[in-house]
């Protein structure tokens, strides 16, 4: 065995979302930061592509998130704009200190589907939240509907073909390390041993 499973596992099980409002103001490191980064980069990608792009907002670089927040809710909302999501919007950043703007850029060659490097993306954020935890560090990924602003695009330094895959909130948690749980595993699992139409019939159906 290459690694151990037991320290594997509960890495895994122990990974938590946590909203920026949940956080404290104790500064992240930027070379937690770059650990973070760095495991991202490691997620499978077909032809090797590697689609991700990052942009850190800390220290002042955060003012840009701060002010457009709101505004940008407030664009994508137009009449139907919300308040009380305005207000929390202006607040989000109060204690949280760093932010990670995820992007993609889909291969030139048009080898791999938009669908695949979307995927691509997923994988890297999946492996940056388990570095958090890994750290005690607490994360969140949105993904706002103002997203596909051009103005998002603009703030996160993305190239014309770029594409915006959301927010990642990072930052030491308030109070415990909640718990969660999981549905069993026979609730989201089929077998099929046998290539008859029928097979599934005999498959336990559990209910909740």
């Amino acid at each position: 065995m290459r690694h151990n499973l037991s320290d594997v596992g509960a890495l895994m099980r122990d990974r938590r979302s946590f909203a920026p409002e949940q956080m404290t103001s104790r500064k992240v490191h930027p070379d937690i930061v770059e650990e973070i980064l760095r495991a991202g980069t490691w997620a499978g990608n077909h032809g090797m592509t590697q689609p991700w792009r990052f942009t850190v907002f800390m220290g002042e670089g955060l003012e840009v998130l701060r002010e457009g927040l709101p505004q940008w809710h407030a664009l994508s909302a137009g009449a139907a704009v919300n308040p009380i999501k305005m207000e929390k919007l202006k607040h989000r950043l109060d204690a949280c200190n760093c932010v990670i703007g995820l992007g993609r850029v889909h291969d030139p060659a048009g080898r791999i589907s938009e669908e695949d490097e979307a995927w691509a993306v997923a994988g890297a954020v999946q492996n940056m939240h388990l570095t958090c935890t890994a750290y005690g560090l607490g994360a969140k990924w949105t993904t706002p509907g103002f997203m596909g602003l051009p103005e998002v695009k603009q703030a996160l330094l993305l190239p014309e073909q770029g594409r915006v895959m959301g927010l990642f909130y990072v930052g030491y948690p308030k109070g415990d390390w909640p718990s969660s749980h999981r549905w069993p595993l026979e609730f989201v699992t089929r077998w099929r041993h046998t290539s008859d139409e029928e097979a599934d019939r005999h498959q336990l159906k559990p209910t909740l």
